[in-house]
């Protein structure tokens, strides 16, 4: 039995990957409240530790069901929202891609980028004890991949170019992604998006709030 839609709660942070679950959420459409936490305190107190033992956001509450981790609440929502036609259809060769795909960004892309951000990247000689290998193989795949076609599975927008999207905007952004021309023309239209404008939107103020409370 499905817990109802509008039981969604949102737990996060302006700045943080949070960002793109919001944007998700926006997505889909639906109501959900949001439960701001801040680093280093209420991230990691009792109450929230109870929802994510890592003291982490993003973090989602459906009902009596969370989901943590950015890949996973934005499977969970596509899943859970069918009607907004976020995820291909099972056992197609689409929704192989967009397994594939999302896996492959929460996997290599996000340990090669923050590797790269942090200099510790690993050298050759070790590549294949890490799972992303080479900085320059995830760039070189991410790239061909991103050049067959506006969309990385079938011939809409889904979950998986709205994650994967997310992190060559900030990544481009913030230098830990290659800013490559693929990545541009296939990231630039997503900023486009009614959902995108207005979860940046709500970030942005609540940024801008904090600031002013300090």
């Amino acid at each position: 039995m499905n817990i109802s839609a509008d039981a969604l709660t949102f737990y996060t942070h302006p700045m943080s990957r949070g960002r793109t679950a919001r944007w998700m959420l926006e997505e889909c459409g639906v109501p959900y409240d949001t439960v701001l936490l801040e680093y280093g305190t209420t991230m990691k107190a009792p109450d929230y530790l109870a929802i994510n033992p890592m003291g982490k956001v993003p973090a989602l509450r459906h009902g009596q069901a969370v989901v943590t981790e950015v890949a996973a609440i934005c499977a969970y929502l596509a899943d859970l929202f069918p009607d907004k036609s976020l995820a291909p259809a099972v056992g197609t060769p689409a929704r192989a891609a967009y397994y594939r795909w999302l896996f492959f960004c929460a996997g290599p892309l996000e340990s090669a980028a923050t590797a790269k951000a942090l200099n510790l990247l690993a050298p050759a000689e070790r590549a294949a004890m890490v799972g992303y290998g080479s900085y320059a193989d995830v760039m070189n795949t991410l790239e061909q991949a991103v050049s067959q076609g506006p969309y990385l599975c079938g011939d809409h927008f889904t979950a998986v170019d709205l994650y994967v999207g997310a992190h060559l905007i900030w990544g481009m952004q913030f230098g830990t992604i290659e800013r490559r021309p693929a990545f541009e023309r296939y990231a630039q239209p997503f900023m486009q998006r009614p959902a995108f404008v207005r979860a940046a939107q709500i970030d942005d103020a609540l940024v801008q709030q904090s600031k002013g409370h300090g």
